[in-house]
């Protein structure tokens, strides 16, 4: 179900939101829209923009933080604390990863509320969920004595356990699950940094007093180009004195596994798990998921199904960990699948790939109201637009029109163009692309409302 394109934040796994939006949805009660950050890399920035705009409405562009390359938490938390504390450096920051399911909000809000006083007092606050399961895949924390009202000093961070570890942790009143969520100070942050991670501290101190000159951009890409790949839990939390748990019981998964959404998700009285346009005959303790074609399915046991629309997985339970050995195989054919759906999202909307052969491919293309695509050019194919829904306006060299529902236009190759969406409805159209070379790099972009041409700026304006 996920790709390296489209990760499981970006995927509706529980619900018709996506894991983003019901990550953002869920703290919008507390924290205030505008005081609301991603920090995310520039490959997935078009979909996240999308998907919150799509969601939640307006413009999410300067609300994105952007890591010059992958480090692991810590280097990707530090970098929104210097934006943060450049708004206000006493302010209390939360880290919630983006991937996760949480069935009781209004329990996870109220645990917040707690942290935060915690880390008014100078802590650094991490949520511990109460543990289900003997489960392996998971790091622990071992609390100690307690500090204030339901939080208690951390005595050690402990590693992924085997099997007999999991099971006396489990039997333990003293052991949590390490959710990954964070809460502490912005200043108290850094100054943890500054004493456990100097390297990482310095890069971030350089970076900071770039913005002032314009080249943050260019001294985070060497910044971060030399600084190691640290998390947050073993760089920092695991050696700093001032960490404390709060125990979080309020139905948390991080849906990482087939057995982790198992858990949150109904099942019928023969234990299957099935969502979609699924069939099932006499089946039992198995997971079903169609995603739009119809899956039909007779006396399975112990099995996962997935059927999207460009690939199908079907393996026993048991060696559902071991799904990452196809990801590998895959990476070796150069297989496209790996990397992404047939659906792509942009600032402006989506398209998705229908059918492609050698010399054609065609694109279902849905543009938002109001938004339009860059001013570009082709210089290997053609394009005939055939309007769905929607009313399209369209440039078409020195020439603007307007096209509606069953009307059609064509775009011969080496032609300035534009597609523009005037209405107050999605406009929906079919895209045929026609020539010797029908990759996505055949774009030269002369205007772009997005800034393609300079990429995504690394940090967000300060907000006034």
């Amino acid at each position: 179900m996920s790709r390296e394109k489209k990760p499981k934040q970006l995927l509706s796994i529980i619900g018709t939101e996506t894991l983003l939006q019901q990550t953002v949805a869920r703290v919008l009660p507390l924290i205030p829209r505008e005081k609301i950050f991603i920090v995310t890399n520039a490959s997935l920035a078009d979909e996240i923009v999308s998907q919150l705009f799509t969601h939640f409405g307006g413009s999410w562009k300067s609300q994105l933080i952007i890591e010059p390359e992958a480090k692991n938490t810590a280097p990707a938390i530090g970098l929104a604390a210097i934006h943060l504390e450049r708004i206000d450096p006493e302010e209390v920051m939360v880290v919630l990863p983006a991937d996760h399911v949480i069935q009781n909000p209004k329990k996870f809000l109220e645990i917040l509320l707690e942290a935060e006083q915690a880390a008014k007092q100078g802590y650094l606050v991490t949520l511990g969920i109460t543990p289900t399961r003997p489960e392996t895949g998971y790091g622990y924390i071992q609390t100690g004595e307690s500090a204030l009202k339901n939080t208690f000093h951390v005595k050690r961070f402990v590693e992924k356990p085997d099997i007999q570890k999991a099971k006396e942790y489990l039997s333990s009143s003293g052991y949590f699950w390490n959710s990954g969520m964070f809460v502490w100070k912005t200043n108290t942050l850094l100054q943890g940094i500054e004493a456990y991670l100097p390297n990482l501290f310095s890069s971030l101190t350089e970076i900071q007093k770039s913005i002032a000159n314009k080249t943050v951009k260019k001294t985070a890409e060497l910044a971060f180009s030399k600084i190691d790949s640290v998390s947050i839990d073993y760089g920092l939390m695991e050696k700093a004195s001032n960490v404390v748990i709060i125990p979080a019981d309020m139905g948390w998964s991080d849906v990482g596994s087939w057995d982790a959404l198992e858990e949150v998700m109904p099942k019928d009285s023969s234990g299957n798990v099935t969502i979609g346009n699924v069939l099932d005959i006499e089946s039992s303790n198995s997971f079903l998921y169609a995603d739009r074609r119809l899956v039909a399915t007779l006396g399975l046991k112990d099995t996962i199904v997935v059927d999207t629309p460009d690939a199908t997985l079907i393996c026993s339970k048991d060696r559902a960990q071991e799904v990452k050995k196809i990801v590998s195989e895959l990476k070796k054919r150069n297989a496209e699948e790996y990397l992404i759906h047939r659906t792509i999202y942009r600032p402006w909307g989506s398209y998705t790939i229908l059918e492609e052969s050698e010399r054609y491919k065609i694109k279902r293309i849905v543009v938002h109201p109001g938004a339009k695509l860059s001013y570009q050019m082709h210089y290997h194919r053609s394009e005939h637009w055939v309007v769905v829904s929607g009313t399209a306006r369209v440039t078409n060299g020195d020439r603007e029109y307007d096209i509606h529902p069953n009307e059609s236009t064509y775009i011969p190759v080496s032609t300035k163009h534009r597609l523009e969406n005037i209405g107050k409805i999605p406009l929906q159209i079919i895209e045929v692309q026609n020539g010797e070379y029908l990759g996505e790099d055949d774009i030269v972009r002369f205007e772009d409302d997005y800034a393609r041409q300079e990429g995504w700026p690394l940090l967000p304006e300060i907000p006034t």
